[in-house]
């Protein structure tokens, strides 16, 4: 893997930069090959004496993006890894169900121990919706979400006539996402 190490308000030293390499390679484990994946390593030094961690590292069938604030960046460092390893275990287990299911499914990810799998949570749909997306902009479809007190909102967009979600962030602030 390729390590792009980025720091905001803040030095990446030598030290800081092999802790981050050491702690993300264990992840090398669980791929039959090492994959040759460019991981993006965000490190924030906030005024507020916290750190924040990003990580994102995007691979073929899947990109792994995990972020955490610690008043210790090493602490955050290894709180990301436990989450992305965690991440690389639930989509393990969902391409393992599906190659049970319908046979032969490519995957990248070796064998893992029994050891390693604690099979985090069963992913289980208990509750299926149906709708008619109602033709509507942007800013109808933020109001339409703050009245129902939902994170987000799927609807049709008048201009485009094509199925859009708003969702709010973390932040406060709106997202949108287009469908193509």
């Amino acid at each position: 893997m390729n390590y792009n190490v980025r720091g905001e308000n803040i030095e990446v030293t030598p030290a800081i930069r092999e802790y981050v390499e050491k702690k993300i390679s264990k992840l090398e484990r669980y791929f039959t090959e090492a994959p040759d994946a460019k991981v993006n390593v965000n490190l924030r030094f906030n005024p507020d004496k916290t750190s924040k961690v990003e990580v994102t590292i995007p691979l073929p069938n899947l990109v792994l993006r995990a972020e955490e604030t610690n008043q210790d960046m090493y602490a955050g460092i290894d709180l990301i890894t436990d989450k992305l390893e965690r991440q690389i275990r639930k989509h393990k287990t969902k391409v393992n169900r599906k190659f049970r299911e319908k046979g032969n499914v490519d995957f990248q990810f070796t064998t893992l121990n029994a050891a390693d799998v604690h099979d985090d949570e069963e992913l289980e749909l208990v509750r299926t919706k149906r709708f008619d997306l109602k033709p509507m902009d942007s800013e109808e479809a933020i109001l339409q979400m703050n009245l129902l007190g939902h994170s987000f909102y799927v609807f049709t967009n008048s201009d485009t006539n094509r199925t859009n979600v708003v969702y709010k962030r973390k932040d406060g602030r709106y997202g949108l996402i287009e469908a193509h």
